[in-house]
């Protein structure tokens, strides 16, 4: 038969393989072929032989075999190792198969080993994608469900204890039974009340509380003081440290230029409240995710609370990279932190190990896809009385800001010169005042700027009565000339909204120039203006140097009521106060004092009015998010709608779904009882954290590659507890720390020590060094010097000299200000305190599940010669002498009880006294400080 193609004959006697082949060599396309119907390629006969003889997969030669392979339907359809699907249905250009085989590029050529494919069989696989590339049974517009037997991703189900009584022991006891072992004896009340305190609370107990204790001859004298531990506010603190460490929390940005975060402490504070008040865990996951949905808008510093790079480069490449590198930090912490995955070893391919698709990554990085780093105001809850405070303090700030305005008159005057300026405008704040006018409309119109789009974060008009009447809360609508697009935090609604700052301003469409008018809803007699570029004095560009404001009261005739002709000219760092200068000192102290007192009422109606600023996330529209091929932003492949893991199913959500929708229907799906990972996850950490080693020991990994439970029942009766108990963090800790398991003795046995030397099957409570807070606290609790203030800024252990790029160096000198327990550090990125970040200290570049726990020269010579133990050495010398007097005797006793929640011994009495005649009192201080026992949790 002859076919016509392209003005070329082709002779065509009878169809087959061997023709394909003749007809590849004349360059003709399948295209074509497909169009004149004389293709047709069976998956079975055709394709399927071919990949089943060279079980190809898809990677390259430098790769391990996939585990998905090529030689099925589903294997085919779900693609490689690499992340790439095996085809594009009806497109082999583009198929990532068809460049394997075909040899595309000389890196990457399948089968990687051995005769590679000929041309004939190239062809029948392109014909077959161009096709459609049908498979039999399968749809290709859906994927075949990813299945998995591993542990973690099994649903949760509620074992039955082994033996009655407790359930912890009972399953505790079964492992250990295996073995041929069993539990110790319990300890003694004394030690078991420090342990309690250390683990619980991070603090000693103090000398009154253990004899309270060991007086205390009721049943459930023990089971009191564990709930009178867990309704401690000092329980929050210890708690939201490690919860800290696991979402990579510090105060500072990282990277080189490390600048300060000195708002993010009400993220931290916010831990610390949720553990004290038991917030239901699900309820946590949920606000640290969307908790702008949810009335909990501080939770969100979850997202930020990782490193950030200011430094943004012009170069496209790196800049969309650093953008990825925000997302990937943002999907890691989510995903180790609630579900125990390693999520970022799919942002390149997929999942190694764990049933975890590349395109699995990048739908939980569409989620985050609108959030961005940054300091903003908090939306809190507003009430009557907040309102009334605040009219409060603008009543007394007018007559404060009328003598400002008489005395900066006087400074004007004095100048002798008949055209005296005002000062020129500033980023910050710039007050208009002028004659009482009456107005139906305002218009603010900039004619030039001091670079790109002006842009004014808030337009204030007061009445005589000093009420803003340009509220949109009081019906004044606002129009503009433009409003730059594509900025949500840019828009003109926020011109007149009450709320001030950058976050919350309006930017012209226009370089340089542009205008904004008010419409009241009736008129008003207006004689004060107030407007500023960024009302928090962070942002400064974009600022109106020239510029007039008109009224009217039709829109038709305007009278001009103020402008920037009577201001000194803007020279990019203008000072509002410079008139204070030209007055004498009488004038002068009472223009400062003025000052002072406006700003302070100022701050605090802002404050009240906005609601404080925190370091939390911005949301914005999110951007289409691609599927990167090796991750590279520059090789987008196919879009993806935002979603959880395909092995769960899907959350159904489309590709524009809304912003915060994303986030809560994830977090909702974390939060889900019917989620597998999350109860185990979670009671795995606690279990972790009370006995110094988790079930399964890689408490962020709970996937193939972490390590097995050691007591796979006993994770899942306290998973199922959990989620039963409504999520109670508190209810978990009190079962566990009631349990036989946690409250037996710590002293080694022969027995046991041959077959389990580590306590791993906890035959014994496994005794272990405190961590660095720890350890400080409770040096500062028995000398006396602890700082107990709940909450708020944190303190510095370096001193900060403030440039572009911030330099940090460790204080030598310490005082009540640094007396604060730990979890308020103001803690620097890529800095350590000298003394205990030695002991193991996260530095918040990473998320930390599980603290190493070393043991180095530079731990002993910090505890022994630094200037912070021996100034505590001194301070509880002198602690010892109030209460003991001169008797030696007295002191050692009380300092045993201190450190170690027991009086000394004869042997110990005997030799700490001849040590404190030789040395004196400090010394022998200074060495309890360097004990193991002090330093230990036994």
């Amino acid at each position: 038969m002859f076919v016509s193609l392209s003005n070329r004959l082709v002779v065509v006697v009878t169809f087959s393989r061997h023709c394909l082949t003749l007809l590849w060599r004349l360059k003709v396309t399948t295209t074509l072929l497909l169009a004149t119907g004389l293709a047709e390629v069976s998956f079975k006969d055709d394709v399927l032989p071919i990949l089943s003889a060279h079980c190809i997969d898809c990677h390259g030669p430098d790769k391990q075999k996939s585990k998905l392979r090529l030689d099925s339907a589903q294997g085919i359809l779900l693609g490689g190792d690499s992340g790439e699907p095996a085809f594009v249905a009806g497109d082999s250009a583009n198929s990532h198969l068809i460049k394997l085989v075909s040899g595309a590029s000389p890196n990457e050529v399948m089968p990687p080993k051995g005769e590679q494919l000929s041309q004939e069989q190239i062809l029948t696989l392109r014909l077959w994608v161009d096709e459609g590339a049908q498979l039999p049974g399968i749809s290709n517009s859906n994927l075949p469900k990813i299945e998995t037997d591993h542990w973690s991703f099994q649903p949760v189900m509620r074992p039955v204890p082994p033996f009655d009584g407790n359930e912890i022991d009972a399953f505790v006891l079964a492992k250990l039974k295996e073995r041929s072992l069993t539990l110790s004896p319990q300890a003694d009340k004394a030690i078991l009340i420090r342990r309690l305190y250390l683990i619980a609370l991070g603090l000693p107990p103090t000398p009154e509380e253990v004899a309270a204790f060991l007086s205390d001859a009721r049943p459930d004298a023990y089971e009191t003081l564990v709930d009178s531990v867990l309704e401690s506010p000092r329980y929050g603190e210890r708690w939201a440290r490690h919860w800290l460490d696991v979402v990579r929390y510090a105060d500072s940005n990282g990277f080189e230029t490390n600048r300060e975060r000195k708002t993010a402490y009400h993220y931290r504070d916010y831990v610390i409240n949720a553990f004290n008040d038991d917030k239901p865990y699900d309820q946590f996951i949920i606000e640290q995710i969307a908790g702008d949905a949810v009335g909990a808008d501080v939770a969100t510093g979850f997202l930020v609370a990782g490193p950030y790079d200011i430094v943004k480069s012009p170069d496209i490449n790196l800049t969309l990279m650093q953008r990825q590198d925000e997302l990937a930090d943002i999907v890691n912490t989510t995903g180790t932190a609630f579900l125990g995955l390693t999520m970022g070893c799919a942002r390149c391919h997929n999942h190694k190990f764990d049933p975890i698709l590349q395109k699995d990554y990048y739908s939980m990085q569409a989620v985050f896809a609108g959030v961005t780093h940054g300091e903003r105001t908090m939306n809190v809850p507003k009430d009557h009385r907040a309102t009334e405070r605040i009219a409060n303090l603008e009543s007394q700030r007018l007559p404060i800001e009328k003598e400002l305005k008489r005395l900066r008159k006087i400074a004007q005057a004095k100048k002798g010169d008949e055209k005296a300026r005002r000062s020129a405008v500033t980023f910050q704040r710039n007050e208009e005042t002028f004659s009482p006018t009456k107005a139906l409309f305002v218009r603010f119109t900039i004619r030039a700027s001091s670079g790109a789009e002006p842009c004014i974060d808030e337009l204030e008009i007061y009445d005589s009565n000093g009420n803003n009447v340009a509220l949109a809360s009081s019906g004044t609508t606002p129009t503009a000339s433009g409003a730059l697009k594509g900025y949500p935090i840019h828009k003109l609604v926020h011109i007149n909204d009450g709320l001030l700052g950058n976050n919350r301003s309006w930017i012209s469409d226009s370089p340089g120039r542009g205008w904004i008018q008010l419409a009241f809803p009736q008129p008003q007699t207006i004689e004060r203006l107030v407007w500023g570029r960024d009302r928090t004095g962070i942002v400064k560009d974009r600022l109106a140097t020239d510029y007039v404001i008109e009224a009217s009261l039709d829109g038709k005739e305007w009278e001009a009521v103020a402008s920037s002709q009577d201001r000194e000219p803007f020279n990019g760092n203008s000072n509002p106060n410079a008139f204070v200068a030209k007055l004498n000192l009488a004038q002068k102290a009472r223009a400062t004092a003025l000052i002072a007192k406006s700003n302070k009422l100022a701050a605090e109606i802002s404050r009240l009015r906005d609601g404080p600023r925190s370091w939390l996330a911005n949301f914005g529209k999110p951007p289409v998010t691609h599927r990167l091929y090796r991750g590279e932003p520059m090789q987008k492949r196919e879009v993806v709608a935002p979603d959880a893991l395909t092995v769960t199913g899907t959350l159904g959500m489309a590709l524009d779904e809304e912003e915060q929708q994303r986030r809560l229907k994830l977090a909702h799906w974390i939060a889900s009882k019917d989620n597998p990972l999350t109860g185990r996850v979670m009671v795995n950490r606690l279990w972790h954290y009370i006995f110094g080693k988790g079930i399964a020991e890689t408490p962020s990994d709970l996937g193939v590659n972490g390590i097995s439970p050691s007591n796979p029942e006993l994770l899942d009766w306290l998973a199922d507890e959990f989620m039963a108990s409504g999520w109670s963090v508190k209810h978990m800790q009190r079962l566990i720390l009631l349990s036989h398991t946690f409250q037996q003795s710590s002293k080694p046995r022969e027995d046991a020590i041959g077959i389990d030397a580590g306590a791993k099957y906890l035959w014994r409570f496994p005794p272990r060094r405190l961590e660095a807070e720890a350890i400080r606290d409770s040096m500062l609790a028995v000398s006396g010097a602890l700082d107990l203030s709940l909450g708020g800024p944190g303190f510095y252990l370096q001193r900060v000299q403030v440039e572009n790029v911030m330099h940090y160096f460790p204080k030598e000198e310490f005082g009540p200000a640094e007396f604060r327990r730990m979890v308020y550090l103001f803690k620097i990125r890529q800095e350590q305190d000298a003394i205990f970040g030695a002991f193991d200290c996260p530095d918040g570049n990473q998320v930390i599940p599980k603290r190493s726990r070393s043991n180095t020269p530079l731990q002993a010579l910090n505890l022994f010669n630094s200037a912070f133990v021996l100034q505590q050495a001194d301070i509880l010398t002198k602690r010892l002498q109030d209460e003991c007097g001169t008797d030696v005797n007295e002191q050692v006793q009380l300092a045993f009880e201190l450190f170690y929640s027991r009086p000394a011994d004869g042997y110990e009495l005997e030799t700490s006294a001849k040590m404190i005649q030789a040395e004196g009192l400090p010394a022998f201080c200074r060495a309890l400080y360097n004990t193991s026992e002090f330093l230990f949790v036994f």
